[in-house]
């Protein structure tokens, strides 16, 4: 039976919890993505001119790794503070750090100004944006799943995750509608810095609607036991959130790692490569292969709150498992459709793998949640999807266009999206159905902790 710290909040409240999550998602992962879409249009020419334009771009993507590096540090730091103090602080401390840097890198000098200062400058700030990421993620869906209702989880839980096609959406419209109005010399020479001075607006709006609500209520319940149990131990303090999930919740870390795999490197395969492989391969303009993306990032914001609906009816391995088969099964048609140089197969190409990789991405908010135990939940689900990026996402564009430059073809690399999606048909296959799991549910340090793992382990039913 739930308590009243978790029982459903009201429609209103939900939906404005829901709204600071996803405004908050959305701004961060705009501002990820824009320099995702920039190392791959104009940032080898303005921070690494003096290469070969695909060893620039080559270059131009390690900055851009550089940021994934930053993630798992920042997991650590904002799930151990957000265990120990709460969801809301550090989310607004995330997007202020995001917004900041990103800003900063509208206003960076060029290689042609400062020479070598140009490229260390950028890299500092994409270490400051992927450290906020790293802590963005996890808390913001945390804050929608523990308000939410059991019933509904997935599906309310999947809204903070429609954050990143919205970014994507966002930062490649704001791209495409430059390319549109002005030269590309005028592009490179000041219109790039205009996507990224525009996040300090955004920030702004993001902040005061992320400050009006309220603390998880499952969190409370959860600091308050714990304080109780800490007078009641004569004052001993309870063990770090991240020596406890290491303890207690190794395994649910290594199958969210592995579950990410095929997810992230699909991701930015068909999102930020597609930018380097339809314009250099295929023939295809820029703003040909900006305007693609842009139609399929829509149709993936609306998918993903089907897809985690699905979830909350047949289980979230179901749906993950569909995702991950189908993008792998799609590699092959995914560049083919690509080769031919149509806008429409182009887009046909794009939203069908966005769509697919919806069906990983929509359960995984609700998936990772009920994986950890409330005091730490916000280290175990932000340990286990930001180590994983730094082996999937981080290297993805990279090591596709290596392969692209090796062997002048695209085989290699739907091969190497394939390999990802086994490992993680293999991790969500072994793992359990976590979907009538209550988040309510406070374990405690050494054998009660111990005891209640395995209770929750024998207590999850498959769909």
């Amino acid at each position: 039976m739930a308590s009243a710290a978790t029982a459903p909040p009201p429609p209103a409240s939900l939906r404005r919890i829901v709204a600071a999550s996803l405004i908050g998602t959305t701004i961060e992962w705009y501002d990820f993505f824009l320099y995702g879409s920039a190392a791959a249009l104009v940032f080898n020419k303005l921070f690494f001119p003096n290469t070969d334009p695909l060893v620039g771009t080559l270059l131009s993507f390690v900055t851009y790794a550089v940021g994934f590096a930053a993630r798992p540090i920042g997991a650590l730091v904002f799930g151990h503070f957000g265990d120990k103090l709460g969801r809301k602080k550090l989310l607004v401390l995330s997007l202020l750090m995001m917004g900041g840097a990103t800003f900063a890198i509208g206003l960076l000098p060029t290689y042609d100004t400062v020479g070598v200062a140009a490229p260390v400058l950028l890299t500092v700030l994409r270490l400051v944006q992927g450290f906020a990421l790293g802590g963005e993620w996890g808390g913001a869906v945390l804050l929608v799943s523990e308000h939410g209702d059991a019933k509904r989880r997935g599906f309310w839980a999947s809204w903070p995750q429609t954050g990143a096609p919205a970014g994507q959406l966002l930062a490649t419209g704001v791209l495409s509608l430059l390319t549109a109005l002005i030269s590309d010399s005028a592009f490179t020479s000041w219109g790039w810095r205009i996507p990224f001075l525009l996040s300090g607006v955004l920030v702004m709006v993001g902040l005061w609607i992320r400050l009006s609500v309220d603390e998880s209520p499952v969190f409370k319940e959860a600091l308050a036991r714990a304080e109780a149990r800490k007078a009641a131990q004569g004052g001993a303090s309870e063990k770090t959130p991240l020596v406890a999930v290491l303890r207690h919740h190794w395994r649910d870390v290594l199958v969210a790692i592995g579950a990410r795999m095929a997810e992230n490197i699909s991701y930015y395969v068909i999102t930020a490569f597609i930018l380097v492989y339809a314009t250099t391969s295929a023939g295809v303009s820029k703003q040909t292969a900006l305007n693609a993306v842009l139609i399929a990032s829509a149709v993936h914001f609306a998918v993903i709150p089907a897809w985690g609906a699905l979830s909350d009816r047949v289980g979230r391995r179901p749906v993950y498992l569909l995702g991950a088969a189908g993008v792998g099964l799609w590699m092959f048609p995914f560049f083919s459709l690509i080769d031919t140089g149509g806008f429409g197969n182009l887009i046909l190409a794009v939203t069908v793998g966005l769509v697919l990789h919806g069906a990983m991405y929509a359960p995984q908010a609700a998936f990772f949640s009920e994986m950890f135990a409330t005091r730490m939940r916000y280290s175990g689900a932000s340990i286990g999807a930001q180590f994983a990026s730094v082996a999937a996402g981080a290297p993805a564009p990279l090591i596709a266009t290596a392969l692209l430059a090796d062997y002048g073809s695209s085989t290699p690399i739907a091969l190497y999206v394939i390999a990802a999606a086994v490992l993680t048909l293999i991790a969500v296959g072994v793992a359990k159905e976590t979907r009538h799991r209550d988040l309510a549910h406070v374990e405690e340090d050494g054998t009660a902790g111990e005891q209640a793992a395995a209770a929750r382990t024998a207590d999850a039913r498959p769909a």
